[in-house]
């Protein structure tokens, strides 16, 4: 660079300016590879996606990334299908997976499985994996429920386990209910079966039976989920329920009767309290009346109302009462003195 300055200076050009300029130009240059994906614009040209510069730059203004695009386009080109750039960049920018979306148009078009890319996009924002339903409408999913006790009509717990094979309802996915909700369903279906059974043997017998009749209820009605079948793999005997429903209610009984027998055990104690103190206030009563016996007597005598003759005559009366009372009763009469 040194060596040419002088070269430069004696045909008239300003070696400042060109270092300058050379330097703009390479600068312009970097940024323009920078900004400007080259290599994926000729990836995009040889695949035979009509993607152009300005294209490109655009999607760079717009804050898009562009390989998360034209890759996509690329799959879907080379799978023949025919997406434009415009829908999957509105797709990107509305939050979704833009490569989720193209993986299950594929897959759907190689299984046969009706899906446009609308409805693929509205599964992808409906916070759903498109590809992952496309794929179980294609294998189907086991759901193994858990343990579900039941108990049947002669009081005899059993407990349940279900395996439920559900295939994706493209249809639905978009509203439709989750998994949670073909276990919970299931779950009550077995349990409606087992209660309506009269013995727990009959269930023992024909565990099938519970199958064909949780299948006929149409679980799987407003669910994203088409129910292919629902198998029992497990059933056990539990605890006796009748049994012990009974005796909880007998231990309950005997404590309310002996409630009750305690409560007439009480008042009656109480009855007997009080008729004592009721004979008690009488005996006190006939004490104090027969207190007043000889007083009265004695006032008899000083007003004159009572002789010495009447006096004998009524002790005559109490002892002959008294030697009735002691032949009546068997005791020997008391000798007077």
């Amino acid at each position: 660079m040194n060596a040419t300055m002088p070269i430069l200076a004696a045909a008239g050009i300003d070696p400042v300016s060109t270092a300058l300029i050379a330097t703009g130009i390479i600068l312009f240059i970097i940024l323009f590879f920078v900004f400007v994906p080259v290599g994926l614009l000729i990836s995009a040209s040889a695949s035979g996606v009509k993607v152009g510069l300005v294209q490109l730059i655009g999607m760079r203004i717009r804050k898009v990334v562009p390989q998360r695009i034209v890759n996509p386009m690329i799959k879907a080109t080379k799978a023949g299908l025919s997406i434009s750039s415009n829908k999957l960049e509105a797709h990107y920018l509305a939050g979704g997976n833009v490569d989720r979306v193209v993986n299950a148009l594929i897959a759907a078009q190689r299984a046969g499985i009706p899906l446009d890319f609308e409805q693929s996009c509205a599964i992808d924002l409906a916070g759903r994996d498109v590809l992952n339903a496309v794929q179980m409408s294609v294998n189907p999913k086991v759901i193994e429920t858990p343990v579900i006790a039941a108990i049947a009509k002669d009081g005899i717990e059993l407990r349940a386990k279900a395996k439920v094979t559900v295939r994706a309802n493209i249809d639905r996915l978009v509203g439709g209910a989750g998994e949670e909700t073909i276990i919970a369903r299931v779950g009550e279906g077995i349990v409606t079966t087992v209660g309506s059974s009269l013995s727990h043997k009959d269930v023992l017998e024909n565990p099938d039976s519970i199958s064909r009749t949780v299948l006929g209820k149409g679980l799987d009605s407003g669910t994203a989920f088409e129910i292919l079948s629902i198998d029992i793999a497990d059933v056990d005997v539990g605890r006796n329920i009748g049994a012990q429903l009974q005796i909880d209610q007998a231990e309950a009984d005997k404590r309310i009767a002996q409630a009750k027998a305690e409560e007439r055990r009480a008042m009656a104690v109480a009855q007997e309290q009080e008729n004592k103190a009721s004979v008690q206030g009488m005996r006190a009563k006939v004490i104090e009346a027969e207190a007043e016996v000889p007083q009265a007597i004695a006032a008899a005598f000083r007003s004159g109302n009572l002789g010495v003759m009447d006096y004998y005559n009524l002790k005559n009366i109490q002892a002959d009462t008294q030697m009735r009372e002691s032949i009546s009763t068997g005791a020997k009469p008391e000798a007077k003195k």
